[in-house]
């Protein structure tokens, strides 16, 4: 860790990094491929997709080619997800007591995530995060979405900190050369949504964590340097 490093402001990805949305998306993908008339599918098959958005869950579901269905379906989908944003998902494991620890540090945290406003701020709200948050920063909040860096400044301004001060915790290699662009320190999370085609050791992050728990251990490092 640099000596010039002095952390203030913990960043997080959304899905798959402060969150396990991976049960809502999946079970509302499914409910609208059912009610276009097509088979569920396996969880499996579209898991490691959720960080590259619904569009990439249909593709993958292989339901259809036809771009016209999968509209349609993304609709009924999103429409189902907005009015289930908690049903069966929530923090992943240890990930309540990583807030905690970095509050009682003194310590800002946030939010950047690609997901829309639409769907961000209800989620938020309903795990009674609004308030804690320190910024808030959807897919479209500002002009361009992540990897650029124009996120990650509008979270530093929201949050009033500066960005060499801050880290961003992401799952995919976007969400690492996002928080590069913006010369934050970047940590890959492991225990997220990837792909078998991912490969987190070489997405230049400084570090890769693989449960919340390593989290809480990286910053503890980065406080006595």
């Amino acid at each position: 860790m640099s000596e010039d490093f002095n952390l203030s402001c913990v960043l997080f990805d959304l899905d798959g990094t402060l969150v396990d949305t991976a049960p809502d998306l999946i079970a509302c993908l499914n409910s609208s491929l059912k009610h276009h008339g097509f088979q569920a599918v396996e969880a499996d098959k579209v898991r490691a997709y959720i960080s590259f958005g619904a569009v990439a869950m249909i593709e993958k579901s292989e339901a259809t080619t036809d771009k016209e269905l999968q509209a349609q379906i993304l609709e009924t989908m999103l429409d189902h997800y907005q009015n289930n944003i908690v049903e069966h998902g929530g923090f992943f494991e240890g990930m309540a007591e990583t807030l905690q620890i970095i509050e009682s540090k003194g310590l800002k945290w946030g939010v950047v995530t690609n997901k829309r406003e639409r769907f961000t701020n209800p989620l938020m709200k309903a795990l009674k995060l609004t308030e804690r948050a320190a910024c808030i920063i959807s897919g479209d909040t500002t002009a361009n979405s992540k990897p650029h860096p124009e996120p990650m400044f509008a979270a530093c301004k929201q949050a009033q900190v500066n960005p060499e001060n801050c880290v961003f915790i992401g799952d995919a290699k976007h969400d690492i050369t996002a928080g590069k662009n913006a010369n934050m320190k970047t940590l890959a999370a492991v225990y997220g949504y990837l792909t078998n085609e991912d490969k987190p050791d070489s997405w230049g992050a400084d570090a890769l964590v693989e449960s919340p728990e390593h989290i809480n251990l990286w910053i503890k490092t980065a406080l006595c340097c």
